[in-house]
C-alpha cells in the first residue's frame, strides 16, 4: 500500500504523513529532507543553489545526512526550494523516492510532487494544505520552540516565495493531483486533521 502526500511547507502534511504511517504500520520518508540535503550540502561546498551543476554534485549524499538537524532548519528550506528546480537534480533523487516507494508492503512519502510524479499510481492521495498565514504562524511557532529568533513577516514572505517557485517551476510543480483528496488543515487541530487523514485514506482503501 502507497500512501502519498502532498502540499506546501507548513500545511501540517509532515505530521500527517507520520501518523498514517503509524496507524497503517508502513515505513515513512519525507522526500523534502532529500532536497534540503543537497541544498546544504551544496552551501557546505561554498557553491551556487541556482547552478545546476553545483546542485547536482552534491546529490550523491550519504543517507546518514537526513540524520542532520541543520536540514530542518529555516536556512534549508529556500535552499530546498531552489536546488528542486533542476531537471537533473528531480531525475538524480527520482530513483532514491521510487524505491522507497515500491518496497515490499508499501510506504507513505511526503513532498510536493508524490501523486503527481513519484507515486502516481498510490492507493491514496491526500493534498494537505492550510490558508498562507496559518502556515507562517505555525512555523513561526515552531522556530521559537526551536529559540529560533525569527519575524513573522519574514517567515510568510518566504512562504509566499516558496509556494511561489514550486507551483510555477517547469518540472513536477507543486499541485494537487487530479485523484487527490483535499484536506485543508486551515481550522483543524492536530488531533482532528490526523483522524480526517486517516478516514479520507481508509474510503479510498474500501474503493479498491
Amino acid at each position: 500500500m502507497i500512501i502519498a502526500v502532498d502540499g506546501p511547507a507548513a500545511s501540517g502534511k509532515g505530521t500527517i504523513a507520520r501518523a498514517l504511517a503509524k496507524h497503517y504500520g508502513l515505513p515513512h520518508l519525507d522526500t523534502g529532507l532529500l532536497y534540503r540535503a543537497v541544498g546544504v550540502g551544496v552551501m557546505r561546498a561554498g557553491g551556487d543553489p541556482d547552478n545546476e551543476a553545483d546542485a547536482l554534485a552534491a546529490c550523491g549524499f550519504d543517507i546518514t545526512l537526513l540524520d542532520d538537524p541543520a536540514l530542518r532548519s529555516e536556512d534549508a528550506g529556500p535552499l530546498a526550494s531552489r536546488v528542486s528546480r533542476h531537471h537533473e537534480v528531480r531525475a538524480a533523487l527520482f530513483e532514491r523516492q521510487r524505491a522507497f516507494a515500491l518496497q515490499p508492503g508499501g510506504a507513505v512519502l511526503d513532498g510536493r510532487d508524490i501523486g503527481t510524479v513519484i507515486a502516481p499510481d498510490a492507493d491514496a492521495k491526500l493534498f494537505v494544505t492550510a490558508g498562507t498565514k496559518v502556515r507562517a504562524r505555525r512555523r513561526h511557532d515552531e522556530l521559537l520552540g526551536k529559540g529560533e529568533d525569527v519575524s513573522l513577516d519574514v517567515i510568510e514572505a518566504d512562504l509566499v516565495a516558496r509556494d511561489l517557485r514550486d507551483s510555477q517551476r517547469a518540472e513536477a510543480p507543486l499541485k494537487q493531483a487530479d485523484d487527490a483528496d483535499l484536506l485543508d488543515t486551515s481550522n483543524l487541530s492536530i488531533g482532528a486533521a490526523v483522524q480526517c487523514a486517516i478516514s479520507l485514506v481508509d474510503a479510498r482503501l474500501n474503493d479498491r
